[in-house]
């Protein structure tokens, strides 16, 4: 060994980590340990289900990366970390904790997105994955190790099993018997797993049928990803299957990606006797990667070529006569419009578009009517479809985003001064104000259907708050900025979900960028997935012109370009538990 090389690995040995904590959103402390590098990069380590942080610190010195930062967490109700992984926790908690992490980490060690790597195993990996997807960050690369994107259970109808009990009695939990000669065939790690008192065997039913159900989500629409990737797999695996895996790598969204089997590995892929080879890989990934300039190509012109656009343009053609989906969709909408009307949510959709202001504050409200008791049931289960159960959530988090934003504006002392472009009837808006408990100095609620304006009208006078609601149109760059009294808060909720186009986007944000001060806020919702978008599109009519109600789908990454490119920055996300609504809080840069 040269002196070079020796100092390398004697830098690598002699790091020492530290143990630190963060808090999450809901007040969950999470332990985390840091090894500090010699460089401005980092790796987040992400340790497989049942593990912590400390299954992961062989890599610190077997990576031989003494230039990195090095940071491994605990995930909520693992190693030494609080939480539970019950009661109201689901995958998305645990995606929702690693992007709180991760900018925990960018602010408290000052490294940018463009200089954190990820590698994760198995759920970690699955974790990983989801954040990529659903958060879109500007982070440099990720290596996920036998990501479990699907479970070998080995009980026959296990996962049917659990699924129907969990309906059953609630949420309980589920025990891996897997041993750890099932994992690796390193003696030292196969004892160290059943000795170490950290590993928890137990796993939340409710968190294993998500993770079934969060994982689908994600292999099918992989190409939203952009983030280079690098997947390393155990021929022989006992623990997930091989197959998903392989199809999210052919549905990845950027040529920067790459996969490795390793034949007779176990499952603990980079921790098996021959890890040797998987780090080496990961290694020269990490390397290739970091080489590179920290850029990808802009997605502003994505509505005009890209998966999503081709998804819209094969949304908007019409089947083929003789499909039978076709057949099925028409029998559909006939329905809708016949016996369906007996539901009051359904005949409010078809007279006024199931994407208008009246049906989404009818769905908020959330109380099922109709004619006769069969008009009744019909309207429950309308009400309680994928997509109205998601709007109703994403109610929630945009209140309580609107909140962090008021709470952040009345702290630094500046007026409270609220816009809303497309507020519907502005019932959210309101709530919204009544739960944080702070008192606006003005409210101004616009939207281009005078329907919506009337009834909004009534919905703030009988608030008492002070301000104003009035016919504008959101996309008038021009009107926003003559806005008056200047708006400290502003709020886009349920509008750029409906328009395929960038352009009107762009004016939109241009306007509420040009009139919002620096240090203002703005609140902003978006679509990043729908399993039923399809449905809508040949079966739902919109607000306009009673047109199909088609929409191209936005990647959270586009979107926040989108934000980004117009002056804002972006603080925090939320994601609804299916994963088809974000709500994003950005500062006025």
């Amino acid at each position: 060994m040269d002196g070079a090389a020796a100092a390398v690995s004697l830098v690598s040995r002699e790091r020492l980590a530290e143990q630190c904590y963060f808090l999450t959103h809901d007040g969950v402390k999470l332990a985390y340990r840091y090894w500090r590098g010699t460089g401005d990069r980092a790796i987040v380590l992400i340790h497989r289900g049942h593990e912590h942080s400390g299954r992961m610190t062989h890599l610190i010195d077997e990576l031989d990366l003494p230039d990195a930062s090095f940071f491994a967490w605990d995930a909520r109700a693992h190693g030494l970390s609080e939480g539970e992984q019950g009661a109201t926790t689901t995958m998305a908690t645990f995606v929702q904790d690693l992007d709180e992490f991760i900018r925990h980490i960018c602010g408290e060690f000052q490294i940018p997105f463009q200089n954190i790597a990820l590698i994760a195993q198995s759920v970690g990996a699955v974790i990983a994955a989801a954040w990529l997807h659903d958060y879109g960050p500007p982070v440099r690369c990720a290596v996920l190790a036998a990501p479990a994107f699907r479970v070998k259970l080995y009980v026959p109808f296990a996962r049917l099993g659990v699924g129907i009990w969990h309906k059953l009695i609630g949420d309980f939990y589920v025990k891996s018997y897997v041993k750890g000669k099932a994992l690796t065939h390193d003696p030292e790690r196969i004892a160290s797993y059943h000795s170490d008192p950290l590993i928890n065997l137990r796993i939340s039913a409710r968190v294993l049928l998500d993770l079934y159900k969060i994982s689908g989500r994600i292999v099918a629409d992989a190409a939203a990803i952009r983030v280079p990737i690098q997947i390393l797999l155990s021929g022989s695996d006992w623990v997930i299957r091989n197959t998903p895996p392989r199809q999210f790598f052919q549905g990845i969204g950027t040529d920067k990606k790459e996969i490795r089997t390793f034949p007779g590995f176990f499952h603990d892929t980079l921790g098996e006797k021959d890890r040797h080879l998987p780090i080496a890989a990961a290694r020269a990934f990490l390397e290739r990667q970091f080489a590179l300039p920290a850029s990808r190509q802009s997605l502003r012109n994505a509505d005009r070529a890209g998966f999503t656009k081709t998804e819209y343009d094969s949304l908007s053609r019409p089947l083929s006569p003789l499909s039978l989906k076709r057949l099925t969709f028409a029998l559909t909408r006939g329905f809708l419009h016949s016996i369906g009307r007996l539901s009051n949510g359904i005949r409010l959709g078809c007279d006024t578009g199931f994407d208008s202001g009246s049906s989404l504050d009818y769905v908020y409200r959330n109380r099922p009517s109709g004619l006769t008791p069969l008009g009744t049931l019909i309207d429950w289960f309308y009400l309680n479809s994928p997509g109205w159960a998601g709007i109703r959530v994403r109610k929630q988090l945009i209140e309580e985003l609107i909140g962090r934003a008021l709470n952040h504006v009345h702290r630094s002392g500046a007026p409270v001064r609220i816009i809303d472009v497309a507020a519907g009837h502005g019932r959210y808006v309101l709530d919204a104000i009544v739960h944080s408990g702070i008192k606006p100095d003005y409210v101004l609620l616009r939207d281009f259907d005078p329907r919506n304006v009337a009834a909004g009208k009534g919905l703030l006078a009988q608030s008492g708050f002070a301000g104003n609601f009035e016919q504008g149109d959101a996309f008038h760059c021009a009107s926003l900025l003559a806005l008056q009294p200047t708006p400290t808060v502003g709020i886009i909720s349920g509008l750029f979900e409906l328009f395929p186009e960038n352009d009107g986007v762009c004016e939109s944000l241009k306007g509420l960028a040009g009139v919002i001060a620096p240090g203002g806020y703005l609140v902003y919702t978006g679509q990043p997935w729908h399993p039923q978008i399809e449905f809508i599109a040949r079966t739902l009519s919109s607000h306009r012109d009673g047109k199909p109600w088609v929409m191209r789908r936005r990647t959270q990454e586009e979107l926040d370009e989108l934000v980004r490119l117009a002056g804002f920055r972006k603080i925090e996300q939320r994601i609804d538990p299916n994963g088809l609504f974000t709500v994003t809080l950005a500062e006025r840069a």
